[in-house]
């Protein structure tokens, strides 16, 4: 049976996923957006950051996600700020499709984490993820520009977002452009923690 299509971002409280630009990325604007997940045991322990790190319903969260994937699906601008910020064993440990308008043989890595560039398009890649994650989900990793095309097709089934309390002002929306004439939510819950509210809804069509 065919998994669940979904993708998990943090956001900040004016609706921003990341900054405007990929030289941003890492700074201290993202740098905020994310501090609810660095101190986290099972992020640092994917990471491979060292020994010790909070427990709770965060690391609870973040480790249920990337226990239910069993592969992602990203588009080129993420892969392209990722390469240069990943360790050598990618946090994947799992298939990734690219969505990419270049020809490249596939990228392993260590851990179990190979990229594979799609030259086909978004479902093509998806049909391709699905295969290889089997019974489990596929999570659409980012960035928002490939989520948002994925929801607008009408191909994510479920979204969760970390609401973080910082502020942007500007950057990459992540529902800048949706097409809210056929796309219909469905809460399916709400909790907060000491850092950020988990916000989990299914996507209906209208």
């Amino acid at each position: 049976m065919a998994g669940t299509v979904f993708f998990s971002v943090s956001m900040s409280l004016d609706g921003f996923i990341a900054p405007g630009s990929t030289a941003e990325l890492m700074g201290q604007q993202w740098m905020e957006l994310q501090q609810w997940v660095f101190p986290l045991r099972f992020f640092r322990e994917n990471l491979k950051l060292g020994e010790g790190g909070e427990e709770g319903r965060d690391n609870d969260i973040v480790r249920e996600t990337f226990e239910r994937t069993g592969a992602s699906v990203m588009g080129k601008r993420m892969f392209d700020a990722g390469e240069q910020a990943w360790p050598e064993e990618a946090p994947f440990h799992t298939p990734v499709f690219v969505v990419t308008h270049e020809k490249r043989d596939p990228w392993q890595r260590p851990g179990g984490t190979t990229f594979h560039f799609v030259n086909d398009g978004i479902e093509s890649a998806l049909d391709q993820a699905r295969e290889a994650a089997g019974d489990r989900d596929v999570r659409i990793a980012g960035g928002g520009a490939t989520i948002l095309e994925y929801v607008n097709a009408g191909l994510i089934d479920e979204f969760t977002i970390a609401l973080s309390p910082v502020l942007f002002g500007s950057g990459i929306r992540l529902f800048e452009g949706v097409d809210a004439g056929r796309v219909a939510l469905e809460p399916v819950r709400a909790e907060p923690t000491h850092r950020v509210t988990h916000l989990t809804y299914a996507i209906r069509e209208r």
